[in-house]
């Protein structure tokens, strides 16, 4: 069989979603990835001991209709937590079920059926915190845990009407942390919350202005030290801040020679280093002593450790560091590094064998406004111009960062070129650049898109009039957008879980999604018609002129059916050329055999238009 035959192989092989050591028993972890290549699920992780010549051993603990992509391991790795949802539609009920697998039981069984956003254990494994949201608003609630893992009755910690995400715990489990918009009024600007989940009384606040947001890493590892890694943006950039609740007092960490972005990741168990990561391209992992003040960059295999709104790499047992190590070569691994100089030690969960993928490469474009923009593009064999597949990623605050990615690979094999650009909204490249797009959502996403557009052509790698958008989620959403407000750059439109009409949105999205929405929108459609106007597809459907493929799903609760009915319905009526396959799940409910089915879609879409074109 061909290269070009063998592209669906890249899905088939298991993706690591997740991996994660338990807290106090490293010989057990948590993983999310796929085994029968229909959906991704939760397995128990035997992890081998170093030295041992033993192999990982993966067991199923779910087996959900539409998946399960997040799950939480107890300190001790007796018990599994996760959102149990049945149709996915992310709403569901907080459950646990034994390591080893066995009947899933219900944490939460008095509560309404909620979206989660934080789920976090004390490090001595006495009480759990997660950070419900549903119509009753943002919630931090603890659960006592006996000896024995038993969970008791869930307490109400804290409540808000404003976005509030996050659920640490310390050590000893006498505090929680949560970030909450409410002093900025719902506007994506959070202050770092620390609360006695005793009594729920405030126990300090961290806030670093009304320009900036304070999120929190980590508490101490070290029963009774009560201090927080944090990331504050004060500076314009990301950057790590230790702080004491109680007393108020911080810690500023200098950084001399490191400039833009600097992620915290995690805090040393003997409570004296750091973990920190350069992120943005290509990323650099650093490891700072709070005692000696000494910053350290670790001689790491080159690739990604730090997943943007994902686990990422921490520290681990045996002066280790231990993560999830993604190249656009091969799928992704998780490795075991030495903490000291960033060498590998051993793969704790190695790559399953699969067609080798083209490497990427880097490139930082000017935009309109000359502000500087960075992009991931790849090219076929053979010599340019090629038709090519430009990639809007989701979010909107995320980054692409470099990894095994089967669509894209899939596109280099059937000989497009192919780039991601990560645009104005984008995370890792400084508080700015991700903030541009609040109140006016695809005006500036567009505009650097449009100059990584230009670029290709620039250079020969792209045919101007085979250049094709596409995305899922917020890129289904800047796919819409551009056709309507650049017709006349894109010979078609490809969209997965796209957004069109993004009032409709408002009023139908999950309750934690809307107060997302009025945030990047700096308020709702009714304080704010004309700049949802100007930001909706919807507006610009007249305009439309190249075909347009979406692939939508019945019970997603994020870029739900009805807006997209809306834009569909005015494009049949204007005329328009709309394909719209519905398939039925959620937002994160499409496991390999579903995209296999969506890449066979989009490869026939485009290829149908190009032979439009040349004939």
């Amino acid at each position: 069989m061909t290269e070009v035959g063998r592209w669906r192989e890249r899905f088939w092989v298991p993706e690591v979603w997740q991996a994660d050591l338990a807290a106090g028993n490293p010989a057990r972890g948590l993983v999310v990835t796929s085994l029968d290549a229909r959906t991704d699920q939760l397995f128990a992780w035997e992890v081998p001991a170093a030295g041992s010549g033993g192999t990982e051993r993966l067991t199923p603990i779910t087996d959900a209709q539409h998946g399960v992509v997040d799950g939480w391991l107890d300190p001790a790795g007796r018990f599994v937590y996760y959102l149990r949802d049945e149709d996915g539609t992310e709403l569901g009920h907080l459950v646990r079920t034994p390591f080893g697998g066995g009947p899933a039981r219900d944490v939460t069984p008095d509560l309404a059926a909620f979206t989660l956003r934080g789920v976090g254990f004390s490090r001595s494994g006495n009480r759990l915190c997660f950070n419900p949201i549903n119509a009753d608003g943002f919630a931090l609630y603890a659960v006592d845990l006996a000896p024995d893992g038993e969970p008791g009755p869930p307490r109400l910690l804290y409540r808000d009407s404003r976005e509030t995400w996050g659920a640490l715990v310390s050590a000893g489990g006498e505090l929680a942390a949560c970030w909450s918009t409410a002093r900025a009024g719902g506007i994506r600007h959070y202050t770092l919350l620390v609360v006695d989940t005793a009594t729920g009384r405030v126990v300090g606040e961290l806030d670093d202005g009304t320009d900036a947001s304070v999120v929190g890493i980590t508490f101490s590892p070290r029963d009774g030290d009560d201090r927080v890694l944090a990331r504050t943006t004060r500076s314009g950039f990301a950057r790590p801040v230790v702080w004491e609740p109680r007393s108020g007092a911080r810690r500023e960490i200098e950084l001399a020679g490191l400039d833009g972005d600097v992620e915290p990741l995690d805090w040393s168990a003997d409570g004296q280093r750091l973990l920190l990561c350069e992120p943005a391209g290509q990323q650099r992992l650093h490891v700072y002593d709070l005692s000696t003040d000494r910053l350290s960059t670790l001689d790491h295999p080159p690739g990604t450790y730090y997943f943007p709104l994902d686990r990422t790499a921490v520290f681990g047992p045996d002066d280790t560091i231990v993560g999830r190590h993604g190249v656009a070569e091969r799928p992704t691994q998780v490795v075991e590094l030495d903490a000291g100089s960033g060498r590998m030690r051993r793969a704790l969960l190695e790559a399953r064998p699969a067609p080798a993928g083209r490497p990427w490469r880097s490139v930082t474009v000017s935009s309109s406004d000359g502000a500087p923009v960075q992009a991931w593009y790849a090219t076929p064999d053979g010599a340019g111009p090629f038709p090519t597949v430009l990639e809007a990623h989701g979010g909107p605050h995320f980054a692409v960062v470099e990894r095994y990615d089967p669509a894209g690979q899939c596109w280099l094999d059937h000989g497009y070129a192919w780039m991601s650009v990560n645009f104005r909204g984008s995370t890792t490249f400084g508080r700015d650049f991700a903030e541009r797009i609040w109140g006016q959502m695809g005006r500036w996403e567009l505009a650097d898109i449009v100059a990584a557009r230009a670029w290709l052509v620039e250079q020969g790698i792209a045919r101007p009039d085979q250049v094709f958008i596409t995305g899922g989620s917020y890129g289904g959403y800047l796919t819409l957008y551009a056709l309507g407000r650049r017709p006349d750059l894109w010979a078609g439109g490809m969209a997965v879980a796209a957004d069109g009409d993004l009032v409709a949105s408002y009023h139908e999205v999950s309750d934690a999604l809307r107060a997302a929405l009025a945030g990047w929108m700096r308020g709702t459609p009714e304080e704010r018609p004309a700049a949802y106007a100007a930001s909706s597809p919807i507006t610009y459907a007249a305009d439309v002129t190249a075909p347009l493929l979406v692939i939508q799903a019945r019970n997603d609760t994020r870029t739900p059916p009805k807006q997209l009915e809306n834009y569909q319905q005015r494009l049949l009526e204007l005329g328009k050329e709309i394909e719209v396959d519905w398939f039925d799940g959620g937002h994160l409910s499409a496991g390999p055999q579903l995209w296999i089915s969506f890449q066979e879609r989009m490869l026939d879409f485009a290829n149908r238009v190009r032979t439009r074109i040349q004939q």
